[in-house]
């Protein structure tokens, strides 16, 4: 007499003891079944192997025992199978994640079961419907008999992602969403569960407040520690070494312009006794000086990071859009990693490399909000840490949540943007609160211009705008170019040595021209700055009209319109700056420091929209009565900034480089603290991203994803080719056949030989090799960790049957009984035909955060489409090289 097995478990107290002998039978109990049931697991299979192919059309009636893309282990194991991983793991589909095979092949999209699927593999799944229903009882008493906390004591391995894979989106939610619904369920027991429900409701707010916290502390220490590192550069304050050079004159108050030298600040030739700082000797000192501090500074970053934390050089932006997309590498967010690169951007910032410190904030910040367990949910987090980053590293807090929005992130639900905003709000507070800025002003380019902008200036705007996009496409295939030489160079083999030569290039040019020579952000502030009456420098050298008052015997100054010889003197030197800052920014970024390319950009634009600011003031200053100018000038009048023009040339320029649009404009109205010149904004980083699409479709960050192999799917890019999933999936012709389990014929001896001949992390599972349809999907890690687990706590042996489905009978009498595994399968896989439009496909993969979809005909296996699949094909449609994508 035979027992259906699912008569084994009527009651919720037999199905616990079921699970434990038959499915996960371990000391855990249950308890091991249902961590089996609810955590997420990685698996990344590529779904190339290996094998023979014979010649047969796949979807001929006359190919169903013949079909070379499967291959059950009921034959001898091939010797050699492929070791390449993709993105390969099961997606859960709600609450049907663990229905019976039936279930899934009655799904209601037609798309990818038809209803002639639907009754030919009716007859290979349990014939009576209230089986099913009854085995979903079961489950749903097995699951509130179990016990409670689903999250503790998880067995080794299980919740776990290696290096290089992505994540399982689907399976990580469903996971968070199940852990809630147990918490709620629990909440009215007691006072405790009171307290824990409520601590659940709200720890995702106290975790991007205390990201905020936190990151608004290590931002405000970086300011200050990379101002006093600069200006060590040019002197020191004897009195208070640890003031930088502002502070100190504040403390003496003996100076109330920023240019004026203050006593207790002494400059190093003063310290060597050469009192007069206009000659030759003084000149020599400083200039040694400042090599010699930028070098240090420079080559101690280096050693810092190449020695504790080699992912702490670069900006991080690639890895976090990457990351954030749902790739796991491992340490790029760690504590080391937070550590040095918090300190060694200060010094590559100190060291007068053409390089920020801004982009290299989001890194930090992430590094901060790198909490959890749950991936999917941990990238919540990490948006949020995003844009906290910005918002501290301009003080613009609702641009660091466009930011997040627009750039960064790949998943951003409604509850993500309020978290975003919340955590960006309390850093920008806590980092007021330290105010590195100075008490005047909490923004870092604080402007109040006095003159609005006139209709007719939109053309010097977007012509500034068409500059941008030009400069910005040229810096990125330069800079994309010089990055795929250090990689099969030896120049890439000596980073230390590379830094220290970029370094001591950049201190011996930099150095005679004075406005290379300024810090990047101080130069920006200068630039944006407007000139007034008492301004003396270069910049500012317009000739002075005076009125007179007779009566009175006194004048008036009334206006500043005509250039003196300090400003065109000034001009050439912002030409050179400019040509020099783009050439060795190019070399800059991407060394083994930390460095970020938004102060660097927007100080290459600010020099350009300033010295186009100042030659169209002056063309409407000598002919005001072209029509051009006759409604909005007079003459002898100024009637245009040209520090508008700075600011509006660094977010042309900065937009060419990153491709940014709305969250460009609003980070510079913020970061400039002025609103009504937001149009000319939007029409410059309008036109500089029209014109960088067109002569190349990615942005700096985007281009190094490529350069690097991640695998990413842009959102933003559109796939226009006709192409179908049957042209795309693994196997095809003159490919190794598809490994695949059975459901009911495998003994453990053939699983092992499996695991043992292959390396890849998940598998198919049909009825049989005959019909060749399908069941589910299982992962590696699931059935390596199930069989050991059954080795140690019972009795099986090399023939014991391994059953995947349920519906099976089982003797009662001696001899070895049937293991069965139905527990750890997926029977609900993302599945479509092989007719399906890739353009389909790829939005799936996006969308949904899939990793791979099999691929069937009139319900069969046909093959598989894994993430690396797609980003394969794609390389393929476009001429580039396909192996370039890094997965394993």
């Amino acid at each position: 007499m035979s027992v259906d097995k699912t008569d084994q478990i009527a009651s919720p107290e037999s199905a616990k003891g079921y699970y434990s002998k038959n499915v996960f039978p371990s000391r855990s109990g249950s308890q091991s079944s249902l961590n089996n049931l609810l955590c997420n697991f990685d698996g990344d299979v590529d779904s190339s192997l290996n094998g023979d192919l014979a010649e047969f059309d796949p979807f001929s009636n006359d190919s169903v025992n013949t079909n070379p893309f499967l291959s059950s282990y009921h034959k001898p194991l091939s010797s050699k199978f492929d070791n390449q991983n993709a993105p390969f793991t099961s997606l859960s589909q709600g609450d049907n994640t663990y229905a019976s095979s039936q279930q899934v092949f009655n799904r209601v999209d037609n798309q990818y079961v038809s209803s002639a699927q639907r009754n030919s593999l009716s007859s290979n799944a349990s014939s009576d419907s209230s089986e099913n229903i009854d085995q979903c009882t079961e489950l749903d008493s097995f699951l509130k008999n179990s016990q409670k906390d689903v999250d503790v004591d998880l067995p080794p391995g299980i919740g776990q992602y290696d290096d290089f894979h992505t994540i399982d989106w689907q399976r990580d939610i469903a996971r968070d969403r199940m852990r809630h619904r147990s918490i709620l369920k629990r909440k009215n027991d007691s006072f405790v569960e009171l307290v824990k429900g409520t601590h659940d409701a709200w720890s995702g707010w106290l975790c991007v407040f205390f990201v905020g916290i936190f990151l608004g502390v290590v931002a405000g220490v970086i300011d200050i520690g990379a101002g006093w590192m600069k200006d060590l550069k040019e002197g020191i304050c004897p009195a208070a070494p640890y003031l930088n050079r502002e502070q100190c004159c504040w403390s003496s108050n003996d100076t109330f312009f920023e240019g004026f030298h203050c006593l207790q600040w002494k400059t190093w030739p003063q310290l060597l006794g050469i009192t007069n700082l206009d000659n030759f000797g003084s000149y020599v000192i400083s200039y040694f000086m400042y090599i010699l501090t930028s070098v240090f500074f420079a080559t101690l970053a280096a050693l810092l990071v190449k020695t504790f934390a080699p992912y702490a050089c670069g900006s991080g932006i690639p890895e976090i859009k990457t990351i954030l997309s749902g790739f796991i590498i491992r340490g790029y967010l760690g504590k080391w990693t937070l550590i040095i690169k918090s300190l060694c951007m200060m010094l590559a910032v100190a060291a007068g490399l053409s390089l920020g410190k801004e982009g290299p904030l989001v890194h930090v910040a992430c590094c901060i909000g790198n909490y959890g367990k749950n991936e999917a949910k941990k990238r919540e987090i990490l948006s949020a840490a995003s844009a906290a980053g910005v918002s501290v590293a301009f003080g613009a807090p609702i641009g660091g949540v466009l930011f997040s929005l627009e750039e960064v992130s790949y998943y951003f639900p409604l509850k993500t943007l309020w978290r975003s905003f919340f955590c960006a709000l309390v850093a920008a507070f806590v980092l007021r609160g330290i105010n590195p800025f100075g008490n005047e002003h909490v923004v870092m380019f604080y402007v109040d211009y006095t003159r609005p902008w006139v209709l007719f200036e939109l053309i010097p705007f977007v012509l500034l705008g068409v500059i941008g996009g030009v400069l910005g496409s040229l810096f990125i295939k330069a800079n994309i170019r010089f990055c795929q030489h250090r990689k099969v160079s030896k120049l890439g083999q000596y980073p230390i040595t590379e830094v220290l030569a970029i370094t001591v290039i950049t201190a011996v040019i930099a150095f005679p021209n004075q406005y290379s020579r300024m810090n990047s952000s101080d130069l920006i502030k200068l630039l944006f700055s407007q000139c007034g009456f008492a301004d003396k420098s270069d910049l500012c050298d317009y000739i002075r009209v005076y009125s007179y008052n007779i009566t009175n015997i006194s004048k008036k100054l009334t206006a500043i319109a005509e250039a003196g010889p300090g400003v065109y003197r000034s001009l050439w030197l912002l030409i050179l700056a400019v040509i020099f800052k783009f050439i060795i920014t190019v070399f800059t970024f991407g060394k083994k420091v930390p460095a970020g390319l938004f102060i660097p950009s927007m100080a290459m634009g600010a020099i350009i929209g300033r010295v186009v600011g100042i030659i169209m003031e002056q063309i409407a200053y000598n002919y005001p009565n072209w029509w051009f100018f006759q409604d909005a000038c007079s003459r002898g009048d100024n009637c245009m900034t040209p520090g508008l023009y700075a600011m509006v040339g660094a977010a042309a320029v900065l937009g060419g480089v990153t491709r940014m649009t709305v969250s460009l404009v609003v980070i510079m109205f913020e970061l400039t603290g002025s609103v009504n010149f937001i149009v000319p904004l939007m029409a410059a980083v309008m036109a500089s991203k029209w014109v960088g699409d067109a002569l190349g479709n990615k942005g700096i960050y985007d281009a190094h994803i490529t350069l690097n192999g991640y695998p990413f799917l842009d959102s933003k890019e559109e796939f226009t080719h006709t192409t179908l999933a049957a042209d795309c999936m693994r196997p095809q012709r003159n490919d190794p056949p598809l490994v695949v389990i059975t459901q009911d014929s495998m003994t453990v001896d053939d699983i092992d030989l499996l695991l043992k001949a292959s390396s890849h992390n998940g598998y198919p599972v049909i009825v049989s090799k005959e019909s060749q349809y399908l069941v589910g999907f299982v992962l590696r890690k699931d059935l390596s960790i199930a069989l050991s687990t059954a080795k140690r706590t019972t009795e099986i042996y090399e023939n014991t049957k391994v059953i995947f489905s349920g519906g099976h009978t089982v003797s009662p009498g001696p001899g070895p009984q049937p293991l069965n595994l139905r527990r750890i399968v997926d029977f609900a896989p993302v599945t479509i035909t092989d007719q399906t439009p890739m353009e389909t496909v790829i939005d799936m993969f996006r969308k949904l955060g899939l990793r791979q979809v099999l691929v069937t005909h009139n319900g069969r296996l046909l093959g598989i489409i894994t993430k690396k699949d797609v980003l394969r094909h794609i390389k393929q449609l476009s001429n580039e090289d396909p192996e370039s994508v890094l997965f394993n």
